[in-house]
């Protein structure tokens, strides 16, 4: 080949010291850049098909390598709808290619991102810096559970949450063996039971009236108060009370009654307490014989407001009676499932990498669920801008997962090193320097090939 060879070879030296500065120049610019994956440069010698003893070194190729693989520094983001993936995979994200009637229209094509800058758009959809969609799974309100196995974009409704009645609450308690109620005397025995004939009507069962208020806070103790809700949404507060009804100290064995209040502004002979109408019963060891896991209260209604059936529920050993100094009653559990409505205040990622509407009620509604997708060859995928990517044959199809890998409120950093492209850079401009070198120590030999024949 000589001398022309060796000034080939030394050119393509310089188109690939120019390919890799390239990418050294675009690395540096996206060093602040959300998501991006550096490019690095590898170099491919060339042979010339030779006896091994006459073989020369060759020409040079410049080609690209990915590092999608490699991870940026997670760093903490100021918004709740900023994610970031902690480990492999990407967000499956999808672009906006219209408009219909005012609504989206989508590509209907599936791309990857690591750049998890989503923000709400005025439409709802959650979009990042890129204008790439984020897609996910939506999630059943009922079960909770994810719903369905192709993720769709993620669209956000800010209308009313609608209220939901009331129709379970979770309540357990320890009473104590010796209640300690205003009408309690240390000295009178059995003073601490509820007398049933000092009442209207001789009887506690199943009301107890206005009249006999007092007397009856008086002879019962707190058992805890609770909210719940109609079907209309309306509060409606619930005060429990216990009161003692039978003991073994008696004659007969540790026996309860639960009331509710039925009307606070009663007066005279109307009703103001409810009995539930349940005898609890306890053993000597504390535990309710029988085991009573549940109470239905039918037609609950409070303060004139209809709550409707409701279930009261102890579950198992839930309602306990062991000694307590105080005389009072422990409430341990005092939850129900209702709620008001409520507006639409906020969206966020949990950490489970679910996307979360915040509601003035205080509610949180699961709307989706961010899925990941994973590639056998992750390098291999085709890069697009604002760090977008699309399968190909040699990267393989997505995998998708739900593995909980989405970190809300954070963002992952460009993963270029400024002091090792600066490094790159010194090495990158001294070899084509040298490159120079060659094409100018090839050009005056030349000229002095072509002297000779003068």
């Amino acid at each position: 080949m000589g001398i022309y060879g060796a000034l080939a070879t030394a050119v393509t030296g310089l188109q690939a010291q120019s390919f890799a500065l390239e990418h050294i120049s675009g690395n540096i610019a996206n060093s602040q850049t959300t998501g991006y994956k550096r490019i690095e440069t590898d170099f491919v010698d060339l042979i010339p098909d030779a006896p091994s003893k006459r073989q020369i070194a060759g020409a040079v190729l410049a080609q690209s390598r990915a590092t999608n693989d490699v991870q940026g520094d997670i760093t903490v983001a100021d918004r709740n709808t900023y994610m970031a993936i902690n480990g492999s995979g990407f967000f499956v994200v999808e672009k906006k290619i219209g408009t219909n009637d005012g609504n989206a229209v989508f590509g209907g094509t599936d791309f990857y991102t690591r750049r998890g800058d989503f923000d709400v758009d005025k439409e709802g959809y959650l979009v990042n810096g890129s204008s790439a969609y984020l897609k996910g799974l939506p999630i059943d309100s009922k079960t909770g559970n994810v719903a369905g196995s192709v993720p769709e974009v993620i669209k956000l409704d800010n209308s009313f949450l609608p209220s939901q009645r009331t129709a379970v609450f979770n309540y357990q308690l320890n009473l104590p063996q010796l209640p300690k109620n205003a009408g309690y005397d240390p000295v009178n025995p059995n003073s601490e039971l509820i007398d049933a004939t000092a009442y209207n009507g001789g009887s506690i069962d199943p009301n107890i009236v206005a009249d006999d208020n007092a007397l009856f806070l008086a002879d019962s103790i707190a058992g805890g108060a609770i909210t719940v809700y109609a079907e209309n949404g309306a509060p409606a507060n619930v005060q429990l009370r216990w009161a003692k009804t039978d003991s073994y100290a008696n004659g007969g064995s540790d026996t309860w009654n639960l009331f509710y209040q039925f009307d606070g502004d009663a007066a005279g002979t109307n009703p103001q307490w409810k009995n539930v109408g349940t005898d609890y019963v306890f053993g000597t060891n504390g535990s309710l014989s029988p085991t009573i896991s549940s109470v239905n209260l039918t037609g609950l209604v409070i303060d004139g407001i209809t709550i409707g059936d409701v279930s009261l529920l102890h579950g198992s050993n839930g309602v306990t009676q062991f000694a307590d100094a105080n005389g009072t009653a422990e409430v341990t559990k005092l939850s129900q499932n209702g709620f008001p409505a409520g507006e639409f205040v906020s969206v966020e990622v949990n950490s489970e990498g679910r996307i979360v509407a915040n509601y003035s009620n205080g509610k949180k509604v699961e709307l989706a669920q961010v899925v990941t997708a994973n590639f056998n060859s992750e390098n291999q995928l085709r890069r697009h801008d604002g760090g977008v990517y699309s399968a190909t044959s040699e990267s393989g199809d997505a995998i998708l997962d739900i593995d909980g890998k989405v970190t809300g409120a954070a963002l992952e950093s460009s993963n270029t090193d400024i002091s090792e492209e600066f490094t790159k850079l010194i090495v990158t401009q001294q070899a084509y320097a040298a490159g120079t070198r060659i094409v100018s120590s090839a050009d005056e030999m030349l000229q002095e090939a072509l002297n000779m024949v003068r």
